[in-house]
């Protein structure tokens, strides 16, 4: 447990946010398999934290695009959904390096837990429940705005793409040594385009949409979004 606390303790070192209850942030580190496997500690996942972290991410989102951006419902409801999406909220944990202090039990640490986008997106809300239960909503709120205002720019400006087929490629390259290869399968007269993408001849997903480019787009996210899960790689 002392091993455990000191973990921690650096952790909220490397934020730059003082004054956060280091049991707090113990218990947004501690997934459900490290929970599980070291009953005799008796501590709590970070499940809870994480229910209500996701819902303090979706009100400071709405209220920072509200008071500092000019812009309609449909504009903030969709940078919102943008930037707490899976894939951005992981690369923000990675950027803090969340993955290094994750206590994880054996098994998921060895099926490559600390790089899981699900495993680092929900630490990451349990992360900021627990900046917010120790501090207040404000410091959460100036932590969100820190590390996620570059993101909500970048979905303003049409920078902020969604690469699946990068994750992707450098998933299957790393995993199974070959890059996934994309079939364009039509073109409708509404001008639907429809991809499917292999590796190594077998089929992974499929994609749609109005330019070839979205439809590879979707196909890759389609087979990312499998191996996450752990499907077969026939599903």
């Amino acid at each position: 447990m002392e091993e455990a606390l000191k973990r921690a303790k650096k952790f909220i070192g490397t934020l730059g946010v003082e004054g956060v209850d280091t049991e707090l942030m113990l218990r947004a580190l501690c997934h459900s398999s490290f929970a599980n496997e070291n009953t005799a500690l008796n501590l709590e996942s970070n499940e809870r934290l994480e229910f209500l972290g996701d819902a303090i991410l979706d009100f400071v989102l709405a209220e920072i695009l509200y008071t500092e951006y000019s812009l309609n419902e449909g504009e903030m409801s969709k940078i919102r959904s943008t930037v707490a999406s899976e894939i951005i909220l992981s690369v923000v944990a990675r950027e803090i390096k969340l993955g290094d202090f994750l206590l994880l039990g054996k098994g998921e640490e060895n099926s490559g837990g600390r790089t899981k986008d699900s495993l680092l997106a929900d630490a990451f809300e349990a992360v900021l429940a627990a900046i917010y239960l120790s501090k207040g909503l404000e410091e959460a709120r100036n932590f969100a705005e820190k590390v996620l205002k570059k993101y909500i720019n970048q979905a303003l400006s049409g920078e902020l793409v969604m690469d699946y087929k990068t994750r992707l490629q450098e998933y299957t390259q790393k995993n199974f040594g070959v890059r996934p290869e994309y079939r364009l399968k039509g073109k409708q007269e509404n001008e639907t385009f429809f991809v499917e993408v292999y590796l190594d001849g077998k089929l992974l997903g499929y994609g749609e949409g109005k330019t070839k480019k979205r439809a590879e787009q979707q196909a890759a996210k389609s087979a990312y979004e499998k191996f996450l899960k752990g499907e077969n790689l026939n599903a």
